[in-house]
């Protein structure tokens, strides 16, 4: 039989990504957890965590990662109907359901699905922000059991229900229009015009700058890695940038903002990978991530509610 006490470790310090953070978790010395990776790592001839910054499991630790992870998912199910169960088993009750977010859906319609979600279970979510053509990372590494990301191909061991899109428009203030594009979008206008990106990930720019003037741009660039904070820099007339349509319907309507070139949307594809295991919990919060991304993505999360059902 595995030794829990040492899968937990080697669960910990990949979610936290180093045996310090790791230690502080558990509440243990960082000596520790060392030690009870090493026996696990001893007891089945193969290094299950890769040590570095940060640190990350090998094929086998992912494995192992998710198998602990399902074990204390069962538990929190078992401990509903069970009430003497809860407290029985140490550290239970640091169980969580680890997903990775971009974050502008989490600006637009993955709270409302979290909110749908805890309405019901009683189960703590950590959410990871990333980009959604990054996301599928963390599933591969076994530090979250479910992810929305632009990847339509499932990572081995997860399944993958389509969401929709979420559209986005260049927009910027009256005032920035104005003064950058006063003979409208050219390639000239754009690389002397300030555009804003989220981080060294964030692409948007320059994909929908290329769809328009059919060649690269290099243009100067503001750096707003917060998705309110981009949206109020747009506003503020610092520069020009590519917003989720949900976000910023209000402020199109409004004349707070004006689209660069009325009606060319960028369209990026959604999509929920989220580990095959047989977990109930699992698959109510699958339920209520469908639900939600259908109210704001479109038909795909329908299809695939469609086919989850109702359970």
């Amino acid at each position: 039989m595995l030794d829990y006490a040492s899968l937990a470790a080697v669960a910990t310090v990949v979610r936290e990504g180093s045996f310090e953070g790791a230690a502080r978790a558990l509440n243990v010395t960082p000596s520790a957890v060392s030690q009870r990776v090493k026996q696990l790592e001893e007891r089945l001839g193969t290094v299950l965590v890769v040590r570095g910054q940060p640190c990350r499991a090998t094929e086998i630790g992912r494995l192992l990662c998710h198998h602990i992870d399902r074990v204390g998912l069962l538990e929190q199910e078992l401990r509903a109907t069970l009430p003497k169960l809860a407290g029985s088993h140490q550290g239970s009750e640091r169980i969580e359901l680890r997903v990775a977010v971009n974050a502008d859906s989490l600006a637009t319609w993955f709270i409302d699905a979290l909110a749908r979600f805890t309405a019901s279970d009683d189960v703590r979510v950590a959410v990871t922000l990333d980009d959604e053509e990054h996301t599928v990372e963390w599933l591969r590494s076994g530090a979250v059991m479910a992810a929305v990301t632009s990847h339509s191909q499932p990572v081995q061991g997860f399944n993958c229900a389509p969401l929709g899109r979420l559209d986005y428009l260049a927009v910027a203030s009256p005032r920035f229009v104005a003064r950058y594009f006063p003979q409208g979008v050219t390639a000239t206008a754009l690389e002397r015009a300030p555009a804003l990106r989220f981080d060294r990930k964030d692409r948007m720019q320059e994909l929908w700058s290329r769809r328009v003037c059919r060649r690269a741009i290099t243009m100067p660039t503001h750096w707003f890695p917060s998705t309110q904070a981009f949206l109020d820099a747009s506003l503020a007339g610092i520069g020009w940038g590519m917003n989720p349509v949900p976000l910023v319907r209000r402020q199109l309507a409004s004349g707070e903002l004006v689209e660069l070139v009325p009606g060319r949307t960028l369209a990026v594809p959604l999509y929920w990978q989220h580990s095959r295991l047989q977990v109930p919990v699992l698959e109510r919060l699958t339920r209520a991530v469908l639900d939600a991304a259908r109210g704001v993505l479109g038909r795909g999360a329908a299809r695939a509610a469609s086919r989850i059902g109702t359970g």
